[in-house]
């Protein structure tokens, strides 16, 4: 059973609440590194930044809505082996459940870590990113981050500056994670006075524990708060489906949806679970001779170039589609603007459902196809459990 205490906010600073907290983890015994979004003094980015001095936590910034990396690949690369030293990381619920994934594929571990996760309140697409603090941020680089937070948590109408957050934000039914040792409640929270801290896992209790906060208890409104939000991008998404299953019918109707892409790879290289060190799409077996080119060319009168570029996402939908978890990284990595997300979250939503498997929802569930299962589609197989 879950554990409460709260966090207080002065001066309605819940950003300069965040960072006293991050500061007094690092303080405490049960924290050797932090890997917190911060704020790259050298430009307006914010990256995901291994922090081991407590003292520059000032510039923690976990609620910018900027996203330019998920961090599970930046997990992976700190739990593959073991580092003796205990790390703390704070993820968004994309983030955390692609990393569960990435577990599962022997590409990271639970040993000597705490998660820690925020309610997430979704995040701009790169290019509406740097156009929003741009605009947004003042005297302080931090101003633009209290101004997301404020009008999302105040529940302000209208989008800010007329930008909407990123697609993939819109239709994410997971904005509270499932899988965090420690949870910062923001939803139905009076977060201009105090935070939640949800200590879930035995783990996560005895670091909050330590941190002597004070005891409370689950504010009344907050599981309403969550629904509500959930209720409506569930919704949202279902229409995504809905418009995604009509766009792309058919083969023909997949190219035009795919008639962009210049096989930069960038989607590959972005999404948190294409882990293979050596993709085949850039070895020789994708390196064409010319007049395969020309043959293929004489074949239908012409052939686009570059080719291939249908086949590689196909691929990955048929590589990485059970273990998607819909962060949009794709769509934000891809040059010429292809709506990946909605194009792969489809898909995956619909593989999953076949298994009746959810991507990155307990580390104890296998990905399906990884494992034998005697049982499963016998009336594709045509065996039935009566003749088995």
């Amino acid at each position: 059973m879950s554990a409460f205490s709260k966090i207080d906010v002065k001066n309605k600073d819940l950003l300069a609440a965040l960072q006293g907290f991050f500061k007094h983890l690092l303080e405490s015994d049960k924290i050797d590194a932090l890997m917190v979004p911060w704020r790259l003094p050298m430009s307006n980015n914010v990256m995901s930044t291994l922090i081991i001095d407590p003292e520059i936590m000032d510039h923690a910034d976990p609620l910018a809505p900027c996203f330019p990396i998920n961090a599970a690949k930046m997990a992976s690369k700190l739990t593959k082996r073991q580092s003796g030293h205990t790390v703390g990381l704070v993820m968004r619920p994309c983030e955390i459940r692609a990393f569960v994934e990435l577990i599962k594929l022997k590409q990271g571990a639970f040993d000597d870590i705490v998660i820690i996760s925020l309610d997430c309140l979704g995040a701009f697409s790169n290019t509406d990113y740097n156009t929003f603090y741009t605009t947004s941020a003042k005297e302080d680089p931090m101003d633009s981050t209290r101004q997301f937070y404020e009008h999302v948590l105040d529940k302000k109408s209208g989008s800010i500056e007329d930008m909407d957050i990123a697609s993939a934000c819109k239709v994410c039914e997971y904005p509270v994670s499932k899988n965090a040792d420690i949870n910062i409640g923001l939803y139905g929270v009076d977060y201009k006075t105090q935070l939640i801290v949800e200590a879930v896992t035995p783990k996560g209790q005895e670091v909050a524990g330590a941190l002597s906060l004070a005891k409370t208890s689950e504010p009344s409104g907050r599981q309403q708060a969550i629904n509500t939000l959930v209720t409506d991008r569930t919704a949202k998404r279902d229409d995504m489906f809905e418009q995604m299953a009509q766009t792309t019918s058919n083969i023909e109707k997949l190219s035009t949806y795919l008639a962009k892409c210049v096989n930069c790879y960038n989607c590959r290289v972005a999404c948190p679970v294409c882990y293979c060190k050596e993709c085949v799409f850039v070895t020789d077996v994708f390196d064409h001779d010319a007049f395969q080119y020309l043959q293929w060319a004489k074949h239908k009168g012409k052939i686009k170039m570059p080719v291939d570029t249908d086949f590689f996402h196909l691929t990955r939908m048929a590589h990485i589609g059970l273990s998607c978890v819909g962060c949009g990284q794709c769509s934000n990595a891809c040059p010429n603007d292809i709506p990946l997300m909605e194009l792969f979250r489809t898909i995956a939503h619909h593989a999953q459902k076949e298994f009746d498997y959810e991507a990155g929802r307990s580390v104890d569930e296998p990905i399906p196809l990884t494992v034998f299962n005697d049982k499963e589609y016998e009336e594709v197989v045509g065996v039935s459990s009566q003749n088995a």
